[in-house]
């Protein structure tokens, strides 16, 4: 692989040299009120990018992973309904965790590369008249697939039941790159993480805790420690953490905040569904098809392309990686060797995904696909010419 070539995975991804500089500082003391200038600017503008004025923002030195730990482990107690649908690996993968928990999960099994089934859960919430079903999981953009659900419609499916559940909104490959409505959706526990939308290295684990989701921590009995939230509220009060953070990468994401908020949220949204638009255009001039199954699931951050029967997609990645040292995504599941994925999220460009279009194009003429080269390269270079950039990233 090559250090000098963008990434084209759906993270970790690109990292400005502005946030890499951000997070290569001095040792502070993690104890003192300087962390509090650190640690408070960067939750409040977290709370800003999930477009909440009263979430408790929680960062943990984690991964996505741990999130998903700390909404269930905070909110639930062993033997608690939870209500998932596996439409991809990380939907699979949480179903997993509940599981590992000891809680009782009813799963949709969903084909992937379709979205969460709103209308089945509707059905499934109204007819639990007891309420045994206590959190609903729901994976905003799964990046297995390229799948974006709509949060919308599954909040919609908890109001027409008339159900109290919990909602715990699976944002990992989303939060920072689409656009994420934590207040308007009423959702009670957002999960991300530092390495995709934020454009850091992997390391950090976000949540965002509704009002409703803090009250069902008085209750829930699943045992926790390191992804306590009250220890982490005290340790926070004191301009602290219950044990030592990272504080270079809490001082990035301060600064990555900054250039989001900067940008404008709105802005970084049309951006990447302007790349995501070029690359989707390269698909099509290319004859191959998406996972997702219909236009309105495309995901702004991942596009997820099915090769042809019989070809081994993973032969292109490893092609690419070994031949022009460029990373993109294998599949993973159920589509492992069916799709490969371009990642087009966090710090990229329309020029950046040129590149990335290009040398899929080469893997795939190289591997003796009926690929014409220049064919997706020239259908992205037209959708970007009559679709200009209405902003470029902040400082980057």
């Amino acid at each position: 692989m090559s250090f000098q070539n963008p990434v084209f995975i759906p993270g970790p991804t690109n990292i400005p040299e502005s946030l890499r500089k951000a997070c290569d500082m001095p040792t502070i003391d993690h104890r003192s009120p300087l962390f509090g200038q650190i640690l408070h600017p960067a939750r409040a503008g977290v709370r800003a990018v999930l477009k909440s004025e009263t979430a408790e923002i929680f960062i943990f030195p984690s991964t996505g992973t741990g999130g998903w730990e700390t909404a269930l482990t905070n909110t639930l107690s062993a033997g608690d309904g939870v209500l998932a649908a596996r439409n991809g690996m990380f939907s699979h993968r949480w179903i997993d965790m509940c599981q590992r928990h000891g809680l009782a999960v009813e799963v949709v099994e969903t084909p992937w590369g379709e979205g969460l089934p709103a209308d089945r859960y509707e059905e499934i919430l109204a007819a639990d008249t007891h309420h045994r079903i206590k959190a609903v999981l729901a994976t905003h953009n799964e990046t297995a697939t390229g799948v974006r659900s709509d949060i919308a419609a599954v909040r919609r499916a908890l109001d027409k039941a008339g159900h109290p559940a919990l909602l715990f909104v699976d944002g990992v490959s989303s939060i920072g790159s689409m656009d994420f409505r934590f207040d308007e959706w009423r959702v009670d526990v957002a999960v991300t993480g530092s390495q995709k939308g934020f454009m850091l290295p992997a390391g950090l684990a976000i949540v965002g805790f509704s009002a409703k989701a803090m009250e069902a921590t008085a209750t829930g009995t699943l045992p926790r420690t390191f992804f306590d939230v009250h220890d982490m509220a005290r340790g926070y009060a004191n301009n602290a953490y219950p044990y030592t953070p990272a504080v270079g990468l809490m001082n990035g994401l301060n600064q990555a905040c900054r250039m989001l908020l900067d940008e404008g949220l709105e802005n970084v949204f049309a951006r990447h569904h302007r790349i995501a638009e070029g690359v989707r255009a390269a698909v099509h001039a290319w004859g191959l098809e998406l996972c997702a199954a219909s236009p309105d699931l495309y995901s702004d951050t991942v596009s997820a392309i099915r090769t042809p029967e019989g070809f081994n997609a993973t032969d292109i990645v490893t092609h690419a990686a070994s031949k022009y040292g460029v990373a993109f995504g294998v599949g993973l599941g159920e589509v492992a060797g069916k799709v490969f994925r371009i990642g087009h999220l966090g710090s990229l460009t329309d020029v950046m995904t040129l590149s990335g279009i290009a040398t899929a194009e080469m893997c795939m003429a190289d591997l003796g696909l009926d690929i014409g080269l220049g064919s997706g390269v020239a259908a992205a270079q037209e959708y970007f010419r009559s679709h200009s950039a209405t902003s470029l990233l902040a400082a980057a």
